[in-house]
């Protein structure tokens, strides 16, 4: 058996009262956990007062242990099904936590529709043309909420990108620990940039290459948008606490501004709380330099909504 918080096991309980309403958990335990492609799932064991269940986190299911007896068995079915969500069920744009670089995305967004339906050389120029727009609306984005602070006599021009790049890098991963995750994230923005221009203006390209051109900007824009966001928002490496690296962002409103939302840091494992900061929804928005500061530990977090589905029951 695993230890476990008890508010991890409250969270296990709870989702069985949600899923299965007519059961009554008498007994669970964690027993397994595992990382699989940067994400851990966790498994548990839950006994209820007619049967008992195997409970994999991330996203939370349940399996019967009828069905699957065998724990690896069941891990095994989770991790298919994680990894064959149908595309019509990802999140869509404007349930991604991005702002405010949503942007760039709803150009990766065009540049993927344009390649579903690319078959000749110009179709693939254009999905170059779209991945290309999508790295700029990232560097234009970028300089707005981490603006060139020092040096402004040499402050690069709007469209240069590579140069904007290594400010985005130096700036939200200052220091010589950062040093490597400096030169991957630099590395592949520009060859991002770089392939892009490319396919633009390629005579004898493939479909192969707008989806690689697709693919990886995806990935680079992914990782960097990410990088800038926990910059922004003060999110630190590690809890201050505890020091664990199970971080969670907690969305939520506060009194003073309710037409705002607002998002902090919370520790899976001890329970910490960082402070919230306001969520701005475009670039312009960090501009503004009335946004106001919460007073107080008010804020109120709001649950997040995920689609599941209830066991089946017996009649």
């Amino acid at each position: 058996m695993l230890p476990s918080t008890p508010e991890e096991t409250q969270a296990i309980v709870d989702y069985m009262n949600w899923q299965a309403p007519d059961l009554t958990v008498e007994f669970l335990q964690k027993v397994y956990a595992e990382t699989i492609l940067n994400q851990q799932h966790v498994v548990w064991d839950v006994h209820t007062n007619v049967d008992r269940w195997w409970v994999i986190t991330n996203p939370t299911n349940l399996y019967s242990q009828v069905q699957f007896p065998n724990m690896d068995l069941a891990v095994t079915f989770h991790v298919g099904l994680c990894l064959r969500v149908p595309r019509g069920q990802r999140a869509r744009l404007s349930e991604l936590p991005v702002e405010p670089l949503a942007a760039c995305f709803r150009h990766m967004s065009d540049a993927s529709d344009a390649l579903a339906s690319a078959q000749e050389v110009s179709d693939f120029q254009t999905v170059g043309v779209r991945c290309r727009e999508a790295l700029l609306a990232f560097t234009s984005a970028a300089q707005t909420v981490m603006p060139w602070a020092v040096d402004l006599a040499n402050k690069p021009k709007q469209a240069d990108f590579k140069a904007w790049v290594d400010h985005v890098c130096l700036t939200s991963l200052a220091g010589h620990t950062h040093e490597h995750r400096r030169h991957l994230l630099k590395t592949l923005l520009d060859e991002a940039w770089r392939f892009a221009n490319w396919l633009t203006h390629a005579k004898a390209s493939t479909w192969y290459d707008a989806e690689a051109a697709t693919t990886t900007v995806e990935h680079a824009l992914g990782l960097a948008a990410s990088q800038v966001i926990r910059h922004i928002r003060a999110a630190p490496e590690s809890c201050p606490a505890c020091g664990s690296y199970r971080l969670s962002p907690q969305r939520g409103y506060h009194s003073s501004a309710p037409e705002l939302e607002w998002e902090r840091p919370t520790c899976d494992k001890c329970g910490w709380v960082g402070d919230p900061v306001p969520i701005l929804s475009s670039p312009q928005d960090y501009a503004n330099d009335e946004v106001p500061t919460p007073e107080g530990d008010c804020v109120i977090p709001t649950v997040p909504l995920r689609e599941l589905h209830k066991p089946r029951r017996k009649d």
